[in-house]
């Protein structure tokens, strides 16, 4: 058993420095604690791996606070909209099976990969002009759209939300990711709000795991603070490509 919380904890933060970059971190953890635990109730896993990235999705949003331009008219407005969503999302999971999204978010995601491969300066420069252009309602729906999302499925949500970010305010990557993980929070306390009531969290395990996972958050923050919008650009492609690989697999195997 040492062994496993051994592996459990490495690839923790492992999953804390992508997520805290460009999101993805459910990448990671989820098929780790679904390895290293196959008998275990898929809601007990799925709560658990929140109680983790919570930890470490709000460590990072708050050493982006503390160094990135955050627009709050916009990014706070998200945030609310997609606690709310993400809560309702959850809820609706026996509505019917969420695997049935893969492919359609199969389809966005390339979608998202093909437009920022094609626009070389996407998410790299900030057009000012259009950055402070108010969409009050604007940001209220990407938050419920996205915050639905991630209680009903969830694969992608820190992606989607940087390249929404970026398409619909013209922020950079870096700015963006900082939005993101804020929005992260909220819809990972609200995954939460929903979990915990029903005791679908081992408590022991995602408390070790959340230490490495903050560890990781630190050393992926850094990283994009110190290199800068292209650089989480880079690894926002990698990253992507990634998740498309993974749920084609899923899909077909």
């Amino acid at each position: 058993m040492v062994g496993e919380l051994l592996l459990l904890c490495l690839g923790s933060f492992f999953a804390g420095l992508v997520d805290a970059m460009v999101g993805g971190g459910g990448l990671v953890q989820i098929p780790l604690l679904f390895n290293v635990f196959p008998n275990g109730a898929p809601a007990t896993l799925f709560g658990t791996n929140k109680a983790v990235s919570v930890v470490g999705t709000g460590f990072a949003a708050r050493r982006y606070i503390r160094q990135v331009d955050m627009d709050w008219g916009v990014v706070g407005r998200a945030a609310l909209a997609a606690f709310v969503a993400s809560f309702a999302g959850a809820a609706a999971v026996g509505l019917f099976p969420p695997a049935m999204l893969r492919p359609v978010v199969v389809v966005l995601l390339l979608a998202v990969l093909v437009y920022t491969l094609k626009k070389k300066d996407f998410g790299v420069l900030r057009a000012e002009g259009l950055a402070h252009r108010p969409k009050p309602l604007l940001a209220l729906a990407l938050g419920a759209a996205i915050g639905f999302y991630d209680g009903f499925f969830g694969p992608g949500t820190g992606s989607f939300l940087i390249f929404l970010f970026a398409r619909c305010y013209a922020w950079d990557f870096l700015r963006s990711s900082a939005a993101a993980k804020v929005v992260n929070v909220s819809t990972n306390l609200a995954a939460l709000a929903w979990f915990i009531p029903v005791g679908a969290i081992m408590a022991k395990i995602a408390a070790m795991m959340a230490v490495a996972n903050l560890a990781g958050a630190w050393v992926g923050a850094h990283l994009a603070i110190k290199n800068g919008a292209q650089f989480v650009r880079r690894v926002f492609i990698v990253v992507v490509s990634v998740l498309i690989a993974r749920l084609i697999w899923d899909i077909v195997s």
